[in-house]
């Protein structure tokens, strides 16, 4: 799992419209990169709306913000349309990125022990170096959790 003062993981990932997008593009500039179980399922979405609903807010402290789940490019590219999203959401089908920055694992659905995503928020700096892990994240008030 990544800690504060890390650098970001090199990744190479899929956009919702098919673009290829790599650690070295989010360079630069300060990005949140947030990992979600699923598309359209309610408490990701409250966490997107979040989001989107701050977007300004986020934008005018300089952030970039980018989703990630192992959904498709396909149903990335419709929860954006269906919520009008304002940013970038990246398809990590194969689960390496989600791997590389510790958002993939054991966790209880149903009473069971499964393999999935962990819903966790990593901000960088413009030099790719981590800044803050938000691991608790509160999905309807996400975007107060990285404005506070």
């Amino acid at each position: 799992m990544l800690k504060v003062g890390d650098k970001m993981p090199d990744f190479q990932v899929q956009d919702q419209d098919g673009n290829m997008v790599s650690s070295k593009d989010l360079l630069g500039k300060k990005t949140i990169i947030y990992f979600y179980p699923k598309d359209n399922t309610s408490g990701c979405t409250a966490e997107a709306c979040s989001l989107r609903d701050n977007h300004e807010a986020l934008i005018a402290r300089g952030y970039n913000v980018i989703g990630v789940s192992k959904d498709s490019a396909n149903s990335h590219k419709k929860f954006i349309e269906k919520y009008a999203l304002p940013f970038t959401l990246l398809a990590d089908t194969s689960t390496r990125m989600l791997q590389a920055f510790g958002a993939w694992g054991e966790k209880k659905m149903y009473g069971k022990t499964v393999m999935g995503t962990l819903r966790r928020t990593f901000i960088f700096d413009e030099n790719g170096i981590l800044t803050e892990i938000i691991e608790n994240v509160d999905t309807k008030n996400h975007a107060q959790q990285i404005l506070k």
